[in-house]
């Protein structure tokens, strides 16, 4: 079992960022951050603090606990003018922001970029919303689902004969919230390096989930089509699938090459396909990809999936099986890489968790701290601004700076 190890620091020991940031987006950009070594610090509103909280399992903050390691916690009440004044204070010791209001609530709030930079000019402010500061859209909700409906994701996703597919995960917050470190990497990187001066960042949830559709455009653009959906398949190469064996458990294959693509026919018994013009090249066989599937996919039918897997890799065909998260969590390799592994944990004894990715050899990532509870760090946090115990307790007894031990109390 990993244990957390606050001495353990990483690459970005010294750099602050405070995250006002509710729910997955934010959380995962500052998660990124946070698991290399930087002080992330969750102001926490009330009455409940980040709704990620109310994310449980069986009455478990498990999104909390994964998504929130490495963090710190202080409960600040933002709609009292003292709160404010605390925020401000700690704006002066921060080298980046992160906030995910409606656009202009931030603004409203009199905490506009233009007053937390005037403060700090070397501050980074990432800003996430759903659609971005600008445009006819910025002040529509900014939930993920909307996003992945509007990015043409959905529309690519599922099969031709039913309704468009939304994942069934976070998938545009995800996506947005790895963007968004890299990117506050490279204003550090300016800032820090190149001379330049704190910065804004305008994070939307769209642009990222739509970047990754690659040259989707650019493919309208030419032909003036819009591709099906292809459920499983691809319209880019052929054979690609998930077939189903004879004890009904799936197989995926990709032979996105041509020298794969003509390994596996061959390895089943259907070279003679390579000599039709019909299935000789990719483009050929995308255009005949169900008669493809129909060949490889019968020959698979006809097996189990723990023999045609030994099958296809003496042959070096690129397949693997389809896996659930029970299956994930004995395998031997998610095992000995620790992919997954047990962190402690003070409520639980343990939680399983993803480890810290991407690896670096030099500087990796760490488990410093568990996720907190709100207002955890409240004390530490204000001594360090200058705030003495007694106005601590004042503060606290107003409301301006609250706490909860979990947040079923």
């Amino acid at each position: 079992m990993r244990k957390f190890d606050p001495n353990n620091k990483g690459p970005l020991e010294g750099l602050r960022i405070l995250d006002l940031s509710r729910l997955v987006a934010g959380n995962m950009l500052s998660l990124q951050l946070a698991d290399f070594g930087a002080e992330v610090i969750k102001i926490e509103t009330p009455p409940r603090g980040d709704p990620l909280r109310e994310w449980a399992t069986d009455n478990v903050e498990v999104h909390w606990k994964v998504y929130c390691r490495n963090k710190k916690s202080i409960g600040l009440n933002l709609r009292d003018e003292a709160a404010k004044d605390i925020l401000l204070r700690l704006i002066d010791t921060a080298d980046g922001m992160i906030e995910n209001f409606r656009p202009g609530t931030l603004e409203r709030m009199g905490l506009g970029p233009d007053v937390l930079l005037d403060r700090n000019p070397r501050l980074v402010i990432a800003r996430v919303s759903g659609f971005g500061q600008t445009g006819p859209y910025r002040g529509k909700p900014g939930f993920g689902t909307l996003v992945e409906g509007m990015s043409g994701f959905a529309s690519r996703n599922g099969f031709p004969d039913r309704p468009p597919l939304l994942p069934p995960l976070a998938l545009a917050d995800m996506i947005a919230g790895l963007s968004g470190s890299m990117a506050m990497m490279v204003a550090f990187y300016n800032r820090d390096l190149k001379g330049g001066k704190g910065q804004v960042m305008d994070l939307s949830l769209l642009e990222p989930i739509f970047s990754v559709l690659g040259p989707e455009a650019a493919t309208y653009q030419l032909t003036g089509d819009v591709k099906e959906r292809v459920g499983n398949g691809s319209n880019t190469s052929s054979p690609r699938n998930v077939y189903i064996t004879s004890d009904d458990r799936f197989i995926a294959i990709s032979a996105s090459m041509q020298v794969m693509a003509e390994r596996l026919l061959r390895a089943i018994g259907a070279g003679e396909m390579l000599d039709d013009p019909r299935y000789a090249t990719n483009a050929a066989r995308v255009q005949h990809r169900e008669e493809v599937d129909a060949v490889v996919g019968g020959w698979i039918r006809q097996r189990t999936q723990k023999d045609a897997l030994e099958f296809f890799n003496q042959e070096n065909v690129t397949a693997a099986p389809i896996y659930d998260i029970g299956q994930i969590v004995t395998d031997p390799h998610f095992t000995e890489r620790e992919i997954v592994l047990d962190v402690e944990d003070r409520d639980l004894g343990k939680v399983a968790m993803h480890n810290v990715t991407p690896r670096l050899s030099g500087t990796p990532g760490t488990f410093r701290n568990p996720a907190p509870r709100i207002g955890e760090h409240n004390a530490d946090l204000l001594s360090q601004i200058g705030v003495s115990q007694d106005d601590q307790a004042s503060l606290l007894e107003s409301g301006a700076v609250w706490a909860r031990g979990d947040r079923t109390e």
